[in-house]
């Protein structure tokens, strides 16, 4: 096992930028597993966690699954061994808060961020700021309150019944009756309101999550260029966004998987209370 482990972490792919958003640790339609293995398989120089990471509800209780609470040591333990880790805030990251604009133990918690990346301004933000655009639907207003999750369990159990009959996966979002949904229309608003505030402050890349639609597409207009990358989510989709060799990617864990890197990789053991205080950052006294 211990070799099999060290050929695993050799083979690790390097990739200068991860990011990740949507991820909703704690709930029970965060799939944690897969989230895990892809996060065994890099060795990222920069982690960015682009909001809503957590799922409200379940931060507040403080009680996570194992699997969640393995994802959150694989985290913290990217920062312990030099990995720069920013945790970009969503509105419902209250708990954050106080911790704004700071940083502890190579982890930065900040609520928008823009680097110079290759001589081209990127900024990195979740979206949830532009949530007014989604209250027209009664679909993506579901999507923000907790009854929501009832649909993705729903979804989780429907998905594991088409597996056993191998079936292709129903995605919940994307085979809503229309009557319900009316989504596209406010997630091209969406779309269109980033990528212009993006032209307009120069920047020449916009990473966002929010909408949990993976995508990547450039947008000209008289006014200037840009390109909208959005990270997708680990609730459906099991996607990710990666930067290396000057060039963005889509990493999408149904094609990309790598066979060598599994969920149960061996990391060292610790307790809850711990696991949770990685990310949700409790001051010590000094």
């Amino acid at each position: 096992m211990y070799k099999i482990n060290k050929v695993a972490l050799n083979l690790k792919r390097k990739v200068e930028i991860a990011v990740i958003s949507d991820v909703y640790l704690g709930a029970k339609a965060c799939y944690a597993n897969q989230l895990l293995t892809y996060l065994n398989s890099i060795a990222p120089k920069t982690l960015i966690l682009n909001g809503a990471i957590f799922d409200a509800s379940t931060l507040q209780k403080g009680k996570f699954p194992k699997s969640h609470l393995k994802v959150i040591e694989k985290i913290n333990d990217y920062a312990a061994n030099g990995t720069k880790v920013i945790y970009v805030t969503d509105n419902n990251d209250k708990s954050h808060r106080q911790f704004i604009n700071r940083e502890i133990d190579n982890i930065s918690i900040i609520n928008k961020l823009v680097i110079d990346l290759d001589g081209r301004k990127v900024w990195f933000f979740n979206g949830e700021v532009f949530a007014f655009y989604f209250e027209k639907s009664r679909w993506l207003k579901a999507f923000k309150n907790s009854s929501f999750s009832i649909f993705l369990r729903f979804n989780q159990y429907t998905n594991w019944f088409l597996n056993k009959l191998r079936k292709n996966r129903f995605l919940l979002q994307k085979n809503t009756p229309r009557d319900i949904k009316s989504a596209p229309k406010y997630i091209a608003e969406f779309e269109k309101t980033v990528t212009d505030l993006a032209i307009a402050n120069g920047y020449d890349f916009v990473v966002c999550g929010h909408t949990q639609q993976p995508k990547i597409l450039t947008k000209n207009t008289r006014k200037g260029k840009t390109t909208y990358l959005n990270s997708g989510d680990w609730v459906e989709n099991f996607t990710a966004l990666e930067y290396q060799f000057k060039r963005w990617k889509l990493y999408n864990y149904k094609n990309d998987k790598l066979t060598p890197f599994f969920a149960d990789m061996d990391i060292k053991d610790m307790t809850t209370q711990n696991l949770i205080a990685a990310l949700t950052i409790v001051e010590q006294p000094h």
